[in-house]
């Protein structure tokens, strides 16, 4: 007699992917998630774990592509809705977004990026309802969305607009437009490589910097790259690289590196024979930073502390040298995050400056008389950089800036503002492959306790 039990559904190629992307845009876009909680550590989406390489690569640069270009998409997408996105239901929001970025900007058949989108929607209740209106909306996506987004095509349309009004009122009206047209790029890896540059750059189809390094426009998970089980380099962008390098001779000092997780500019102060003890408040981000730094065969001293509140076991006698990489608005690194865009407001700002000016006060506490103290951020944002620094040499006698030589940071003029401190933008080192241009937005300046 036939069996009466019926197979389970079989799962269609690529939905799985496109099912957990859907979920964690509306982490981001509804419940202010960042991107990388969901996609990392004891709060990531329980789904990543079943996915294969290929579709959790898939997944992550569906997302970002989505992020990056969301104003585009918000533009073509209103152009053919008679009546605007569904708000009712995420998920048919979601299928549209993932189905026209497909179309629009990356190498999936318009066939597939339909369907499985009008898969995505059918298989949501609240959004089931909306079935024909996404698979019409996409298919009209495939014939008229690149003439859409050339009638419009604008620099601005996809950075919020308080953040463009920031940067052309800081940087002029060209320059924002390059910093966001830099932004709407995938960004490369860039790796820091103990030794041998020149042949990392070979091995992993690169090219080394004039900073020295190695930048490569590889994709796929970077533990299975060459050299990383041997820790022979890791991941830094070449902006992050500089403000370790601007203490010079390391060799035995002791340095204090404030805010340390996940551990790229500890590594590189060990690398350089400096005594580290790093230091940041959040255990799980600690936890990784020992993992990195044992993988690299580095020793520091790692603790969990609170920056501000922390004090040295071996009080009185001082650091020779403190980093303080600070917490800020993130908006140098959108290239690599796109989240933060759409995450941070412009009232953010001023809440995150006052804890930059404790954790400057409490580096030059940590510090003995004539110690350096190095202060960056990953902001674009003067606030959190230019007009610190400045506002505390003004206030403060005992300190005073060490102008930063183009020599010292591979003879690029361009990112030494007037003043002598760093200053890289998202446009900065152009290249002819867009994939292998641009730079973090950091700020560092040097500063001596006299």
């Amino acid at each position: 007699m036939p069996s009466t039990r019926f197979a389970p559904p079989v799962e269609v190629p690529g939905l799985a992917a496109r099912r957990i992307a859907a979920d964690i845009l509306d982490g981001v876009l509804h419940k202010h998630r960042t991107l990388d909680e969901q996609l990392e550590g004891a709060a990531a989406h329980p789904g990543l774990k079943a996915l294969a390489d290929r579709d959790r690569a898939l997944m992550r640069r569906l997302v970002a592509t989505i992020l990056r270009r969301l104003g585009t998409l918000g533009h073509v997408l209103s152009r053919l809705l008679d009546r605007g996105i569904p708000t009712d239901a995420p998920r048919a929001q979601s299928a549209l977004l993932i189905g026209a970025a497909q179309i629009l900007w990356m190498d999936v058949p318009d066939h597939a990026a339909v369907d499985l989108s009008v898969r995505l929607v059918q298989s949501d209740r609240r959004a089931a309802k909306y079935a024909g209106l996404v698979n019409a909306v996409l298919r009209r996506c495939a014939r008229e969305g690149q003439p859409l987004i050339d009638e419009v095509r604008s620099e601005a349309l996809d950075i919020p607009p308080w953040l463009m009004t920031r940067w052309i009122a800081n940087y002029g009206e060209n320059t924002a437009k390059a910093i966001a047209t830099a932004i709407s790029h995938e960004p490369s890896l860039d790796l820091t490589v103990k030794a041998g540059a020149a042949q990392w750059a070979t091995r992993l189809h690169g090219e080394v910097l004039p900073t020295g390094t190695v930048r490569t426009a590889l994709q796929g998970p970077v533990t299975m790259l060459p050299g990383f089980s041997e820790g022979r380099w890791w991941v830094q962008d070449a902006a992050a690289a500089l403000p370790a390098r601007l203490f010079g001779d390391l060799q035995g000092r002791r340095v204090a590196d404030l805010c340390a997780a996940p551990g790229g500019k500890t590594a590189q102060l060990a690398q350089a024979g400096a005594e580290v003890t790093a230091i940041d408040r959040s255990p799980n981000r600690v936890a990784r930073l020992r993992d990195n730094l044992g993988r690299l065969s580095l020793g520091a001293r790692a603790l969990v502390a609170d920056a501000v509140e922390w004090q040295d076991d071996a009080a009185g006698s001082g650091f020779d040298g403190v980093l303080v990489d600070a917490p800020c608005s993130s908006t140098g690194t959108i290239r690599r995050h796109p989240d933060v865009a759409w995450l941070k407001q412009d009232s953010d700002i001023a809440a995150l400056t006052a804890l930059q000016k404790r954790l400057l006060q409490k580096a030059f506490a940590l510090l003995k008389p004539g110690g350096t103290l190095v202060y960056c951020t990953c902001s674009l944002e003067p606030e959190e950089g230019e007009h610190l620094v400045g506002a505390l040499l003004a206030s403060e006698a005992g300190v005073r800036r060490v102008p930063i030589g183009a020599a010292e940071v591979a003879g690029l003029e361009d990112i030494v503002t007037p003043a002598g401190d760093l200053r890289t933008l998202p446009c900065h080192l152009p290249h002819d492959d867009p994939r292998l241009s641009g730079l973090d937005g950091f700020y560092a300046a040097r500063l001596i306790k006299s």
